[in-house]
């Protein structure tokens, strides 16, 4: 009996694992971690290793891109199918810092497989699920005889992800024309858990200040003009305060301009997920949850725009009292955003809001960093539906959905290139992204590889000439 193309690419799988995973393991050695200038030239040789393998895989075009930053690595597979769609894989092979002395039972750069998970940095974020790719295209081959793959594949995975990203979308803009795609998939991102294989649908995004208020031009005796004199820190107190309202609603006017509304459909996803809010309490290390009244925790860090005071400071903060009115006072603000929301108009309704609190006598300041914008597929998107039908093909299960209530660069690749963005992970809460002992789980892993050797045939059916949709 012949094997059907699934059976074809388990096979195909298992009999490259141990290669596969010895390739992983050398890459693992490579001190990629981009944060440290100390380690510029690891980060380099990690992106040299990446490109010399991807040649060795069959992709006939692997190159270095350099940035004002550590480099970037791109690579292309041309489809001989006249019309095939064009899928650009992002990633990155930048790792975070680790070391022994950390918490780690082992060398985080000498990995090691223990108990069916390898353990190492990056294992999981990013470079597992970067290189699952390599070894998903050649099983898409060999199950279906073909020389080439059935979409035009691209692949951009870069260096600076662990330190903000900050030349990427510089990067993504002067590569246009070579980066155009049909679509993206994001593989940096995870799954619910081990036994619960799901597809992400959307990340949110960020937008971070810093606000300054300064009072008298010196420390000042608070008996001599206390009463008398406006204090920063109260007027810091003040602008905390304020910030929401009894409901938990971030109370700035115009914040929640343009979001979109959680549909009931998603709700209704969201809803059949194994989610257990006592459990992921004691992983918050929380004694209770809370947030904006009328939706669920799931929807509150997955869908709903945010604002926290990430910082406050001001004043005296030493042993026993120091009777003054403090010369100046601070604040540190995240604000995750949503579909439907511009970070520059978030930006500007925030500076508006703080103008129009601050009282005479206290002079401000407020500096935003670079903003990340959000990023959402719908769930009728026919890339994204391919997507959850070759992992369920991977898997043997249902495949459910979520969001992620973190931020990434994948709303640049949608901006740049006008193309839907997919999230493909299997990476899941334990493996322990930017915590010592980060692993990946063997079995997922490999799973990973054999969704990547189903879904370009499923994304060349869905993204066909006929059925091109963007969004």
């Amino acid at each position: 009996m012949s094997e059907t193309p699934d059976s074809a690419v388990r096979t195909y799988t298992e009999q490259h694992r141990a290669a596969f995973l010895d390739d992983l393991a050398e890459w693992l050695r490579i001190p990629s971690v981009s944060a440290q200038p100390e380690h510029a030239g690891d980060v380099r040789r990690s992106a040299e290793w990446l490109s010399a393998k991807l040649k060795e895989t069959g992709f006939p075009v692997a190159e270095i891109w350099e940035t004002p930053g550590a480099p970037a690595v791109f690579a292309e597979w041309p489809s001989e199918d006249p019309g095939a769609p064009t899928v650009l894989v992002y990633g990155h092979h930048d790792v975070q810092p680790a070391a022994r002395e950390d918490g780690w039972a082992t060398d985080p750069f000498e990995p090691v497989i223990r108990d069916g998970r390898m353990y190492g940095r990056g294992a999981a974020d990013d470079k597992g699920q970067v290189f699952f790719h390599t070894l998903g295209v050649r099983a898409h081959l060999a199950a279906t005889g073909r020389t080439t793959p059935a979409v035009t594949l691209k692949l951009l995975i870069e260096g600076e992800e662990e330190s903000g990203s900050p030349n990427f979308r510089a990067l993504a803009e002067q590569h246009a024309d070579r980066l155009a795609a049909d679509a993206v998939i994001v593989s940096d991102t995870g799954m619910w858990d081990e036994d619960t294989p799901t597809v992400c649908t959307g990340m949110r995004g960020l937008a971070e200040c810093e606000i300054q208020l300064y009072g008298p031009a010196q420390d000042i005796h608070s008996g001599s003009f206390g009463g008398a004199v406006p204090n920063p820190v109260t007027e810091i107190a003040r602008l905390v305060a304020a910030l929401h309202d009894e409901d938990g609603h971030v109370a700035i006017p115009g914040f929640y301009d343009g979001v979109t509304d959680l549909t009931d459909t998603e709700r209704a996803l969201f809803a059949e997920l194994p989610f257990d809010e006592a459990t992921w309490l004691r992983t918050a290390k929380s004694g209770a949850a809370s947030g904006e009244a009328g939706y669920s925790t799931l929807e509150r860090v997955w869908a709903r725009p945010t604002a926290e005071v990430n910082g406050i400071g001001g004043g005296y903060q030493g042993a026993g009292s120091k009777t003054i009115i403090p010369s100046s006072a601070l604040v540190k603000i995240s604000f995750r955003l949503v579909d439907g929301q511009d970070p520059d108009a978030v930006q500007k309704t925030v500076r508006a809001w703080v103008e129009s609190r601050i009282p005479a006598g206290i002079r401000h300041t407020i500096a935003f960093q670079p903003a990340t914008r959000p990023c959402l597929t719908p769930l009728d998107h026919p890339a994204l539906q391919a997507v959850a039908r070759a992992m369920g093909r991977a898997f043997d299960k249902k495949i459910l959905f979520t969001r992620e209530g973190g931020s990434g660069p994948a709303a640049d690749l949608r901006d740049v290139l006008g193309a839907p963005v997919l999230f493909l992970g299997i990476s899941v809460p334990s493996d322990g992204w930017h915590a010592p002992d980060e692993k990946v789980e063997l079995a997922l892993l490999l799973k990973g590889v054999e969704t990547t050797a189903h879904l370009w045939g499923e994304l060349a059916t869905a993204l066909g000439p006929v059925r091109r949709v963007r969004i």
